[in-house]
């Protein structure tokens, strides 16, 4: 299945979702994937990987050095995570070069969705950048039909 939105892809395979974003030529890709083998439904467990990929096309090299993430679990809990970096750095992307890492996420239900900003900063002038995390769904595959 493939189908387009104004500001967004999306592709599904094999029950893995791309949602892309781009602001100021830093384009931030997401994949997620439901993790079967760490959940467990029986004790409202479900735990969902994400894979970022942020590609710089912005004509200049930038560090990216805060986040800021909302999670929202369908049972009605909201989450806002912030913190330095992204899994334990503070990557520079050069221009026209990428970085790309692997986190996680726990919902009590098999539902939700996340969504956010990278704080950076264009390393040429010292001007403060703020990219769009595009928002992604995250669903148990026995959820979809």
């Amino acid at each position: 299945m493939r189908s387009l939105k104004i500001s967004n892809i999306v592709y599904r395979k094999s029950l893995i979702a791309m949602e892309i974003a781009v602001t100021d030529g830093i384009k931030i890709a997401v994949s997620t994937k439901f993790e079967e083998g760490l959940s467990s439904p029986c004790k409202c467990l479900y735990y969902f990987s994400y894979q970022i990929r942020i590609e710089n096309n912005s004509g200049h090299a930038v560090q990216l050095l805060k986040r800021k993430w909302m999670i929202f679990d369908s049972i009605g809990e909201h989450l806002l995570v912030e913190g330095e970096g992204v899994v334990g750095k503070k990557p520079v992307i050069e221009n026209a070069g990428h970085y790309q890492y692997e986190s996680a996420c726990k919902l009590n239900s098999g539902v939700g969705k996340m969504w956010g900003i990278y704080y950076m900063k264009r390393l040429s002038d010292g001007a403060d950048i703020c990219v769009k995390i595009p928002e992604f769904q995250l669903i148990v595959p026995f959820r979809l039909n």
